[in-house]
């Protein structure tokens, strides 16, 4: 027990708020989970708890991530982990907006039926606009932060561009639908704006746990595709330096260059799941076009990422195991650990 709170506690000085809030969301989740098989209430479509639970998952790894990344920044850099801790209070106040609506059988989203449900999103729109305001602000700190492994600190910074513009998807659900437009003129609305494209939300039948249509396009999809490029980026960032200790050939600049090419697809993959949901496509039924897109894409990446690999590294090149390189990028001889010319 004491392993575990010393543990705690050295994950926790990352930064207080934004892993405390981590943490606490992670119980959220359990009891939302438990609420999703007990309580057999559904709205729009889908079980009643399954939308705090997947938000609650979502603030947990987000933070988590966030305070890791802002922990990366030198300790005299204090306006950004005071932003850090602005994002916690967001975050946790969205929550809490999310768990009252579902305890009062409303929806959170979308929802202006009456004059405390519009109150209530329009808050929950004015955080979200300030949470993204605020993550752009410490990306521009990260990207101005040198950081001793470069492929990490690209992965740091792209991770963030894309999931910036994930978090932007968002603005697209908040548009009245064809229906909705034809509605407002001369009419009282109850609901201003969808996920789902082509049909109301929750009908035609959706995919378990995510709540996704399996009957129109979902703007969820994408939105959660670009949001997480700040974990996916970083792990690939981390796998490929631990790939480095085994192949002596990929150094620093190659797997700088490979994550560059990791962002290009994850913003791409991001760009073609909006497209799609756009179209009113369902993620599960793909037509050929889009098919044909994901495919380009691959094989875009493919192509690439092996030019990158047989791209020859300059003499004096260190391998992540302090091998140096001749000019065809082989590893020979002992040297330091090291990453640049060697003297």
């Amino acid at each position: 027990m004491t392993r575990w709170i010393d543990r705690w506690t050295a994950e926790r000085s990352r930064h207080p708020a934004l892993m405390t809030l981590a943490a606490g969301m992670a119980a959220v989740a359990v009891a939302c989970a438990v609420g999703v098989v007990v309580d057999h209430r559904t709205l729009a479509g889908e079980a009643i708890w399954l939308k705090p639970l997947n938000f609650a998952l979502s603030i947990a790894v987000y933070s988590a991530t966030l305070g890791w990344m802002l922990s990366l920044l030198p300790p005299r850099r204090r306006r950004p982990r005071r932003i850090g801790s602005l994002i916690a209070v967001l975050l946790a106040g969205e929550q809490v907006i999310i768990l009252l609506q579902v305890v009062r059988g409303r929806r959170s989203h979308f929802d202006v039926a009456t004059p405390l449900d519009s109150a209530l999103y329009s808050t929950m729109a004015l955080m979200i606009a300030t949470l993204w305001a605020a993550t752009f602000v410490i990306g521009v700190a990260l990207a101005r932060t040198r950081l001793a492994d470069r492929a990490q600190a690209w992965a740091v910074r792209s991770g963030l561009l894309v999931s910036l513009g994930g978090m932007l998807v968002g603005v697209l659900m908040t548009q009245p639908t064809a229906e909705q437009r034809r509605t407002l003129h001369g009419h009282a609305v109850t609901t201003v704006g969808a996920h789902t494209v082509g049909m109301p939300d929750g009908d035609g039948g959706t995919l378990p746990l995510t709540g996704w249509s399996t009957a129109g396009g979902d703007l969820r999809v994408p939105h959660f595709v670009g949001l997480h490029a700040l974990q996916v980026l970083p792990l690939l960032a981390f796998l490929l330096g631990w790939a480095a200790r085994r192949w002596p050939q990929l150094t620093e600049r190659r797997r700088v260059r490979l994550v560059l090419l990791g962002a290009a697809g994850h913003g791409g993959l991001t760009g073609v799941l909006v497209w799609q949901a756009e179209r009113a496509q369902s993620v599960v039924h793909p037509d050929g076009v889009t098919l044909a897109a994901l495919v380009g894409l691959a094989a875009f990446l493919v192509v690439v990422g092996a030019v990158v690999l047989r791209l020859p590294e300059r003499p004096g090149q260190v391998t992540a195991g302090g091998t140096p390189l001749d000019g065809a990028g082989r590893g020979h001889g002992r040297g330091v650990h090291a990453t640049g010319p060697m003297p």
